[in-house]
């Protein structure tokens, strides 16, 4: 696709209005700057409503630096409707995906919390979603809870590109418009 940019490196994901795309970015990156990041890079992928972001900061510090942002100015952002931080990006390959779980979780997952996984898929729907979530459940001791998880493991596939996150609740910004 012409003017399309590909981007396999990024660690927020955020979404828009369709159409709204160029006014995220502007959006997003003067956010980003107000968080003291100097040099955002910030790309449109091929996906309507969706666009990428690499911060030179903490993801989740920037997630918590928007939420103050947020409750200062309710009426803030205009463009922007989510964004998700991003830990790990590879290949989509359900092998790969889950040796990352695998091998992260418990830096990210304590004993005692719950977890639940949330499984986005954008032009893969390859990977068969009930089959790879038990999969990946499986790879991980500790309770499910589906209703009130302590933490959260969320895979976006994007097309060949995935992105892997360990989350607590309040580190996925949701604006309502």
């Amino acid at each position: 696709m012409a003017g399309v940019i590909y981007t396999k490196n990024f660690n927020l994901l955020v979404s828009t209005s369709r159409y709204n795309e160029t006014n995220a970015k502007s959006e997003l990156w003067f956010t980003l700057l107000m968080c003291d990041d100097t040099y955002p890079i910030i790309s449109g992928i091929q996906f309507p409503g969706l666009i990428t972001a690499l911060t030179n900061l903490s993801p989740k510090k920037v997630i918590s630096k928007i939420n103050k942002i947020q409750e200062r100015n309710p009426n803030f952002f205009q463009f922007i409707l989510k964004i998700i931080p991003i830990d790990f990006i590879c290949e989509t390959d359900t092998k790969t995906i889950e040796q990352i779980i695998q091998e992260n979780h418990k830096e990210f997952i304590d004993e005692k919390d719950s977890f639940k996984i949330t499984l986005k898929r954008r032009h893969h729907e390859k990977i068969e979603r009930n089959n790879f979530i038990e999969t990946i459940a499986n790879v991980i001791d500790n309770k499910v809870d589906l209703e009130n998880p302590d933490k959260i493991v969320r895979i976006e596939i994007l097309g060949n590109i995935s992105g892997v996150s360990f989350l607590k609740k309040n580190e996925i910004i949701r604006f309502k418009m």
